[in-house]
């Protein structure tokens, strides 16, 4: 339970109505607050007319554009009402683990590990690896040699980071033989990676994720992929080899871009694209094979 005067000594909002004493004892989605008490929501403005029919004494976080509040005892008016949702969630309801090595996992000697890191059951983390500070590497994620992980890093279950990539060339016979895969992985710090994602290592020199990038589940990085900083990449979306991403960049779910391809900053791959040529900045592309749509206004 939390007073709502503790929330509000924290967070950056433009009113309030109603009364400040009033306690939160949970969070519920907007269509399940209806004549509940000491529970919080939010309303983006696209949903804005929901609130009509909603008659409650619990807290809605809402826009400044938001005219519909007419059924609300208790309301916080922001200028952005998702952003603030979270960043209260954060600040007063997330659960945070505590740091620990779990006598489960198993670790070469030599890796290097931060401060305050958590590595959970079954966890391998192989010869020549770092890890920074704040770092939180879940149960049965495997961190093959050499990969190298910065500061607050947050990496789910199931994941194989540093594995060899899929780069074969045929010998004098004409069968395929495996080339060596002699780089590694480069994970940048405020890294967020979910479950059952695949991170190769290079051929040569590094794959890398930079500061701020997000990986969703399911999602295959191959060898030799650099993802610029703040960029997300989305459930079941595959990024060939050598593919370069930009920073601030948007890869839909269930997209899939050419090895050696490039996409630029601020750009966006729709969902469920095949992305055989480059991208330019700004561009958005989708389809199969994807095609320009229109440019983002900068």
């Amino acid at each position: 339970m939390v007073q709502l005067n503790k929330i509000l000594e924290k967070i950056e909002y433009h009113s309030f109505v109603g009364n400040r004493g009033i306690a939160i004892d949970c969070i519920l989605p907007l269509d399940k607050i209806n004549n509940v008490s000491g529970a919080l929501s939010w309303c983006g403005d696209k949903n804005a007319e929901l609130l009509g029919s909603i008659k409650t004494d619990s807290i809605v976080i809402v826009s400044k554009n938001n005219g519909y509040t007419s059924g609300l005892e208790n309301y916080l008016v922001v200028e952005n009402p998702r952003r603030t949702f979270q960043e209260i969630l954060t600040l007063f309801f997330s659960k945070h683990r505590e740091p620990a090595i779990s006598k489960r996992a198993f670790l070469e000697d030599n890796v290097k590990i931060g401060k305050n890191v958590f590595i959970g059951h079954n966890v391998v983390i192989e010869e020549n690896c770092e890890i920074g500070n704040d770092t939180i590497i879940m149960h049965n994620t495997t961190i093959l040699s050499d990969t190298i992980i910065g500061s607050k890093v947050s990496i789910g279950c199931n994941n194989t980071i540093g594995g060899v990539g899929f780069g074969y060339e045929k010998n004098t016979k004409g069968n395929f033989e495996l080339i060596p895969h002699i780089g590694n992985v480069v994970i940048k710090d405020n890294v967020d990676i979910g479950n059952n994602t695949c991170i190769d290592r290079a051929v040569l020199g590094s794959t890398i994720l930079e500061d701020n990038v997000k990986i969703d589940n399911l999602v295959h990085i191959a060898h030799g992929v650099i993802v610029g900083r703040n960029s997300v990449v989305i459930a079941n979306a595959m990024v060939a080899g050598s593919v370069k991403i930009g920073e601030n960049s948007w890869i839909a779910p269930s997209s899939s871009i050419l090895n050696k391809k490039e996409v630029g900053n601020n750009a966006l791959v729709g969902m469920g694209a095949v992305v055989t040529k480059s991208v330019d900045d700004y561009a958005i592309v989708a389809g199969n094979p994807s095609r320009f749509i229109r440019t983002i206004e900068k």
